[in-house]
């Protein structure tokens, strides 16, 4: 093309009169592809190893007699898993940790946002009060089940001999009471992790959309309804999941305090599957179980993620 005397070349003929560049791009794209996957290998290694191999290796032996010690491994198909939905312990264990999970969530939810709400505010030495509330969290659940058994065995029956009450705060020792006591514990331990979530949720609303709220003339009320709420949608989800899941595959709380007991009134579906694959000798029928306890939680959480992200599109 010639221009006021100048010869200036298309831009395709300039790049293809330079080949060398092109081939130093692509070989650098390349070294790039290549350093990426060396760092993303180690942890894929790890998982693979970790995750995806021994899953596999439990779906399989679901499907035999083995016991977890010898070798030897026969082929029964689904004969576990048809027991399943005969044991009467599993649907025991399942509907106490159903019954765990509605609790937790509820609770640990509306309270956390309740905390979250009132930390946020301009109260004073709220940072004393957010330490306090998130204390719990640090403590492993072992202990948080040691600290609740000497609680309501001997620090809160104690109360009772000073005043002169005769309220039963021993919850573990009966099967009416035991939920309500672990469900006690658990949230003492965990509401101030979920709140802090709600409070960074809370601190990113940014400040504008109120003030545009109060010089239209509205109150606290409409501001927490048609603002907050709806701006806490995405905390709201991972909030719900976190519990929920969490809840359902709670352990070591209840290993700590309760062991399963009184009798059987506590054993989750994870402490079962445990006293199946290692007290009982049955790793098969504990692989089966898993497998349907795993199928459950992505569905669960599944069907949780999609409600709730489709309550924050309408929100």
């Amino acid at each position: 093309m010639n221009v006021e005397g100048k010869n200036i070349q298309p831009i395709d003929a300039r790049a293809s009169a330079n080949p060398t560049s092109i081939i130093h791009k692509k070989k650098k794209v390349n070294s790039n592809s290549i350093q990426y996957f060396l760092l993303l290998l180690p942890p894929l290694i790890f998982f693979i190893v970790g995750m995806i191999i021994p899953l596999m290796m439990g779906i399989y032996n679901s499907f035999t007699d083995w016991d977890g010690i010898s070798l030897e491994k026969n082929w029964i198909g689904f004969s576990n898993y048809m027991e399943i939905f005969k044991d009467e312990m599993f649907i025991n264990s399942f509907k106490f940790t159903g019954l765990f999970m509605i609790f937790n969530t509820l609770i640990q939810n509306v309270a956390a946002f309740v905390f979250a709400v009132f930390l946020d505010s301009s109260i004073r030495a709220k940072n004393f009060y957010r330490t306090i509330i998130f204390a719990p969290v640090l403590l492993s659940p072992i202990l948080v089940g040691q600290i609740w058994t000497k609680m309501y065995g001997t620090i809160l029956p104690s109360i009772n001999d000073i005043l002169g009450l005769s309220i039963n705060f021993n919850l573990f020792s009966s099967p009416d009471t035991v939920l309500t006591g672990l469900i006690i514990a658990n949230n003492w331990q965990w509401i101030g992790y979920w709140m802090l979530i709600y409070l960074a949720g809370l601190q990113a609303v940014p400040k504008d959309i109120y003030e545009a709220c109060i010089v239209d003339g509205g109150n606290w009320w409409q501001k927490f309804l048609h603002i907050t709420i709806p701006m806490l949608g995405p905390s709201i989800t991972i909030c719900t999941i976190g519990i929920a899941t969490g809840s359902l595959k709670v352990y070591e709380l209840i290993v700590a305090s309760t062991g399963g007991g009184p009798g059987d009134a506590s054993k989750s579906t994870i402490m079962y599957i445990y006293d199946s694959a290692f007290m009982s000798q049955r790793s098969s029928y504990a692989s089966a179980m898993s497998v349907v306890f795993l199928l459950v939680l992505l569905i669960f959480a599944f069907i949780q993620l999609k409600v709730l992200r489709k309550r924050e599109v309408e929100l």
